[in-house]
């Protein structure tokens, strides 16, 4: 399903806006994280898929491939410990920024305990972010969340805490849990009262936008490299964290925004549809498991609603075609890994151009230049295994070997 948003504007960035979260903060995020054994040292890969683009008939098709942003396989390595970082600053402003994830503050924070309801990606991040800087993890899991999942959380020193209920009922939980037991709540997604930390995890997502905005080598308030950016859903928080960097650097000639999620898990659609943060319509349970999310973040939500021009839903089975397709690669693009939540840009893509009415309606052409975020790789080995047909060993075999012949 696609919905335009009436309310999308070409304007430049308000300042309301840039009062929250704004580009400077961003690049203030990313040297900070920079210092942290866990993220890579440099900008993750953008590839271009020249054989994608021209089976699609767009101008160019490029993949930012998050999977090898660190070892938790997922951009959320840019989220939850950025905003830890923020956080433990602000109990402690004496602190020395980089030095927090490399454990140099330990002794005064091995007795801080931090807790998050998590789908998984968010959950690792956390917990690998306070091993490293020395406090304590609590992370809530819903119902729906694997135990391949559970375990990757759980070996970075987390306590695990399981519901029967789903993500906003674990989000519910991780809020009681800490209220009680006076620890506090890392969360991606805002609520009434609870917005500094949302805002933190968001920002540290700019990293991404920063690189594409180097590797494309665009300029401040001129139009870059691609004419339509596809965002995943979820929440929200990535899609804000990204469009409000683009927004910011080109101004009115930013690129056309497209959010995605799971057709089980439409809030921002939703939201789209009636103005104002909403929460889905179906069962919230897919098998992009990082996006299965059944309420808009409000903070996010203050980003979309002004700037993206278009809102989508695909399905599961669209999702796990475009993590085939990845995987396979071609003679002129190289095979990537990329998870169930990693590509439903892909999967809206494919969509959009088997129809030329909704192609029209984004203003997608032979002449566009898209970019999707793979935003995780294979974060569930068995589940990419079961849905691709082969492991991501496998996958990258073939992609080194593709580099070896270029």
């Amino acid at each position: 399903m696609l919905i335009l948003n009436p309310r999308a504007a070409r304007t430049p960035y308000p300042d309301d806006l840039a009062a929250i979260m704004n580009i400077a903060r961003a690049h203030e995020s990313r040297q900070w994280l920079s210092a942290w054994p866990g993220i890579a040292r440099g900008a993750t890969p953008l590839y271009d898929l020249p054989d994608a683009a021209a089976r699609l008939k767009l101008g160019r098709l490029s993949i930012k491939d998050e999977s090898v942003r660190s070892p938790l396989g997922s951009f959320k390595a840019l989220g939850a410990p950025i905003a830890l970082v923020r956080l433990i600053l602000r109990l402690h402003p004496a602190f020395e920024p980089a030095a927090v994830l490399t454990g140099r503050h330990a002794d005064q924070l091995r007795d801080y305990t931090v807790i998050s309801a998590t789908d998984g990606n968010h959950g690792r991040g956390l917990a690998a972010a306070a091993r490293d800087a020395g406090c304590r993890c609590v992370i809530v899991l819903h119902a729906q969340v694997s135990d391949e999942r559970e375990q990757a959380i759980a070996a970075h020193g987390a306590r695990i805490v399981r519901i029967a209920g789903n993500y906003d009922e674990s989000v519910q939980e991780a809020a009681r849990l800490a209220a009680a037991n006076g620890w506090q709540v890392v969360s991606d997604t805002s609520y009434d009262g609870y917005e500094e930390i949302p805002r933190d995890v968001m920002q540290g997502y700019g990293t991404i936008a920063e690189e594409i905005v180097e590797q494309t080598g665009a300029r401040a308030g001129e139009p870059g490299a691609f004419t339509h950016v596809f965002l995943q859903g979820g929440v929200g928080g990535m899609a804000a964290g990204l469009a409000s960097y683009f927004w910011e650097f080109h101004g009115p000639r930013r690129p056309r925004f497209i959010v995605v999620e799971p057709a089980q898990a439409d809030c921002l659609l939703q939201s789209a549809i009636q103005g104002r943060a909403a929460r889905a319509t179906g069962s919230v349970d897919s098998v992009m498991a990082g996006l299965a999310c059944g309420e808009t973040s409000p903070l996010a939500w203050r980003f979309l609603q002004p700037c993206v021009d278009a809102f989508m839903t695909v399905e599961d089975d669209q999702a796990v075609a475009a993590m085939r397709l990845l995987a396979q690669g071609g003679a002129n693009d190289i095979p990537v890994v990329a998870g169930e939540s990693g590509v439903a840009g892909l999967a809206a893509l494919e969509a959009l151009r088997t129809d030329a009415r909704l192609s029209a309606q984004v203003g997608l052409d032979e002449r566009s230049s898209a970019l999707i975020i793979g935003t995780e790789g294979a974060t569930a080995p068995s589940v990419y295994q079961q849905l691709v047909g082969q492991g991501a060993e496998a996958v990258l075999q073939r992609q080194a070997a593709w580099r070896a012949a270029r």
